[in-house]
């Protein structure tokens, strides 16, 4: 009896472990893991757990990865002003997510100067090729956006994501 209840609750407890342990881990991509915290709080990937937004001792990285969080829940305002706080704002990743909340906000020119001066740190990064092409399917401009589908094949292929959701992005706008 012992032995079956044994064999019957490993796989529970696996579980267990496995779900926190990958709700937990903070990345960039847009299926992110990041956990929802309370307004007022962000993820700290070092504890594991939402920590007050105003600790010092959180990283930019952090700060960054959560704005993106925000901003991918449409949040858009409060990544901004999150990415406010960052001492080290001039990254790739924070002037991608500044120009990606800009532009969701309707602020269209705006986020493109942004992804600019991401492409300005690294003209390798495909996700702000991905973001920028999809603002310039925004001003009604496919050939821009087709120019970045370019370049994104380039860097990683017609099977990452970021070629396929720039893809997806050109071939489902009206004028396209």
């Amino acid at each position: 009896m012992m032995r079956t209840s044994i064999r019957l609750l490993a796989p529970l407890l696996l579980l267990a472990f496995h779900v926190p342990a990958t709700l937990a881990m903070g990345n960039d991509d847009s299926e992110s893991k990041t956990p929802d915290c309370p307004k007022g709080q962000i993820y700290d990937s070092q504890s594991k757990s939402c920590v007050p937004e105003k600790t010092s001792a959180l990283s930019d990285t952090d700060k960054t990865n959560y704005a993106y969080h925000l901003a991918k829940k449409g949040e858009y305002q409060a990544a901004i002003n999150l990415l406010d706080t960052l001492r080290e704002p001039n990254t790739k990743e924070a002037w991608n997510y500044r120009g990606y909340a800009t532009r969701k906000l309707g602020r269209t020119d705006e986020g493109i100067a942004y992804y600019q001066k991401s492409i300005a740190l690294d003209p390798h990064y495909a996700r702000v090729r991905e973001y920028l092409g999809e603002a310039w399917m925004t001003k009604g401009r496919p050939e821009m956006a087709m120019q970045q589908l370019t370049i994104i094949k380039s860097i990683c292929g017609v099977e990452c994501e970021e070629y396929q959701d720039l893809k997806a992005a050109i071939q489902g706008h009206p004028e396209s």
